[in-house]
């Protein structure tokens, strides 16, 4: 059964990507509440995240012509050339998901087959996503802060879990992905020299 292909397939993976876009915007979102040293001005936090995901690019910006991983490595650099971290890491996971899926955007409708999707692309974006993940509560500057605050307890005491639902929901719709595509989500083990892996092969 694995090399019949409805339309159906196509319709998923469509629908998949549009909720990874919905995803990562609305985590770039919370990021933002939780990190506002990276952008004070609520508006401009807003016209960052519409350029990211809806025009396609961060105004002002030297890594809009990298590849997603290399706005990935950026983003977890000591100085990276742009200040603003949560921008940063939003357009490199918007690329990646770009780029993962080989498509243009959530408007890109030129997808006939799920076949156009690489498996092998599909679980380096696995793997990127889940170092990202990783590397939210991992990595530090040299005061040994965290670079972001994620899930830290509020003065109440409250957990914010939001960050990592969001990040999982996105990685279990690519684990169905490759399913669907016949294969298995990679096994990941990381370390601090491990690196973000190109999707483009």
């Amino acid at each position: 059964m694995g090399g019949i292909l409805t339309t159906s397939d196509v319709l998923i993976i469509q629908h998949h990507m549009q909720q990874h876009y919905k995803c990562l915007e609305e985590f770039c979102r919370r990021l933002y509440l939780k990190n506002p040293k990276y952008e004070k001005d609520l508006k401009k936090r807003k016209i960052k995240l519409d350029h990211i995901f809806k025009k396609r690019s961060l105004p002002g910006c030297l890594y809009n012509e990298l590849l997603s991983h290399e706005v990935l490595t950026a983003t977890f650099t000591t100085e990276p050339d742009y200040h603003d971290r949560v921008a940063l890491l939003g357009l490199g996971l918007r690329k990646s998901i770009d780029e993962g899926y080989g498509q243009e955007g959530p408007d890109d409708n030129s997808m006939v087959t799920s076949l156009q999707v690489s498996l092998e692309r599909l679980k380096r974006l696995y793997n990127n996503i889940s170092q990202v993940k990783w590397r939210l509560k991992k990595y530090r500057n040299n005061q040994q802060e965290l670079y972001f605050l994620t899930n830290s307890s509020a003065p109440d005491g409250y957990l914010n879990m939001g960050y990592e639902v969001l990040l999982t929901k996105i990685l279990t719709r690519i684990e169905d992905d490759i399913y669907m595509r016949g294969g298995n989500p990679p096994n990941v083990i990381f370390n601090m020299s491990t690196i973000f892996f190109t999707l483009f092969l």
